[in-house]
Order: structure tokens, then sequence, then C-alpha cells
């Protein structure tokens, strides 16, 4: 992510925003004290942005005036975007690649499949040995689910916080956390209950713990979430550990991607706080 711009004018900042994205730039608004920052999401934009902040800066209403003259001259669309448009285009390729193998995988574990498929994805086959020979099972035991409603809630959050990380970080952040919330989460739920487990529940965790500190108190970022979301991820992690679900739990997954997640995002933040003081000190 590049700053574009710094500003206390939070008219000025909200026109700008919108003309911007208006234009096809994806730019993002975070708050930093009593300041707010306009952020460009893919660099490769960063040329066309300036030419038209400044475009923007010379003459505010005439920037404005030629983006809905623009806007109404351009067809028309027959129709709404499809329910499938509106839900790729809240995910990036990564985003939709791991779900459509998670998909695949769940289809075959309900065919003549399931059990030479289990015995070759879940992490280890035996309760003592990490899998160093065969790295790849460190992370394949996250494409393993074994009901529906399992396969549904991971697919789902993974969906939306997966989606929603990969379009604001890009696709190598969640690859990143993708590797380092799995790896973590599954190694830790093998050592405390051995191999027969399964499923995308620690990368979920690890994403809402990235989401919860990168956007802490920062109500304009996009992967901001609403406290009663945050409160019913915690209740849900909680309530694993009590025998009140009616499905098994790999609670210390869910716990050691939470914590995985918890670090990548303090990492992120801290690296953004590193940006903002060296733009700072180079201007």
């Amino acid at each position: 992510m590049q700053k574009l711009l710094t500003t206390r004018n939070a008219e000025m900042m909200k026109r700008l925003h919108s003309f911007l994205r208006g234009r096809g730039v994806p730019v993002t608004v975070s708050e930093h004290g009593n300041q707010l920052e306009l952020w460009l999401v893919q660099s490769s934009y960063s040329a066309h942005a300036k030419e038209l902040i400044k475009q923007f800066k010379a003459d505010p209403e005439a920037a404005e005036a030629d983006l809905a003259q623009a806007a109404s001259q351009a067809p028309q669309p027959d129709k709404a975007p499809s329910l499938l448009q509106q839900l790729l285009q809240q995910a990036g390729l990564v985003t939709i690649v791991y779900a459509v193998l998670v998909t695949l995988v769940f289809v075959a574990l309900n065919t003549a499949l399931a059990m030479p498929l289990f015995e070759n994805l879940r992490i280890s086959d035996t309760f003592t040995d990490l899998p160093w020979q065969q790295p790849w099972r460190f992370i394949t035991p996250t494409l393993l689910h074994f009901s529906i409603l399992h396969f549904l809630f991971n697919v789902f959050w993974w969906w939306y916080l997966g989606g929603r990380f990969e379009r604001s970080y890009g696709s190598g952040y969640l690859v990143i956390a993708l590797v380092a919330c799995g790896v973590f989460s599954n190694t830790m739920q093998f050592m405390v209950g051995g191999p027969y487990f399964g499923g995308l529940s620690g990368v979920v965790y690890g994403l809402f713990g990235i989401a919860v500190v990168v956007a802490w108190q920062r109500p304009r970022h996009p992967l901001y979430l609403p406290i009663g979301l945050i409160g019913f991820m915690l209740v849900w992690l909680l309530l694993g550990y009590t025998e009140l679900l009616w499905v098994n739990v790999a609670n210390t997954a869910h716990s050691a991607g939470l914590i995985a997640g918890l670090v990548l995002g303090l990492a992120i933040r801290l690296m953004e706080h590193l940006n903002r003081t060296k733009i700072r000190y180079d201007s």
C-alpha cells in the first residue's frame, strides 16, 4: 500500500475518495490521530492516482462534473450483477482458488475416495511424528471438512475475511497468512490431539485476529469488524471448550490460529507505522 495524501479536512477527503473510486482507482482511507490518510491499495495505479489528485485539487467541482458526465454517458448494464458476480467481486484469486480446492475435497470425501484422500491429506500417519519428509502435510488438513455445516461455516468465513484481506493487502499477504496460520494451528492441534482432525477454522481465526489488530480503532479500514461480530467469534471460540456444542471442535487449532493471526496483525500494523514514519521523515 502507498500513502497518497494526508489531511484533516474530512469533507474534502470524502469527495476525493469518491472521485478516485469512481475513476476506478483502488484507494482506502484510514485515521491516524486527528489526520485522515488516503492509501493506494495497488501500486500499479500510482501515476494515474497522482494525476487524478492533481486534477481534483486544481478544480474539485470540475473534476466531479467530469466524473458525473462520464458516468451518465457510460453504457448501463442490462441487469444488476448476479449473486455469483457480486461474490467474485468480494474475493481475490487466492481466496477463490482455495475455496474451490476445499469444495472439491469436501465432495470427494463423500465418495469412495474418502479414506485414501483423508490418509494422504491428514497431517501425519502416526500420533508422534511430524511430516518433515512430506512438508505439504503441515497445511493440507485445512482442506478437510467432515460435515456440511463445518464446510459451509469455514468457506463462508474464508471468503468474507480472506477476500477482504486479499483485496486490501494483495494475494502474497493472503498466502503468507494461510501458510503461517495453517501450519501453526495444525501443528499445535496435532501435538495435543493427534492426526485425526481437519478444517480451515485455524486459518479463519488467524484472519480474524489479523483483522482485529490492523483495523482496531480504525473504523474506515476495509478490514474493520463490528464489535458484535468480534464478540460472536470469541464466544464461539470459548463455547468450543465446553460440551454445549453438538459437534467436535478442534479447539487448539482455533486458539493457535488466533494467536498466529494476532502476531501477523501486529507485524503488519508495525510495518504500516514504520512506512508512515519513513514517509514523514522523507518529506
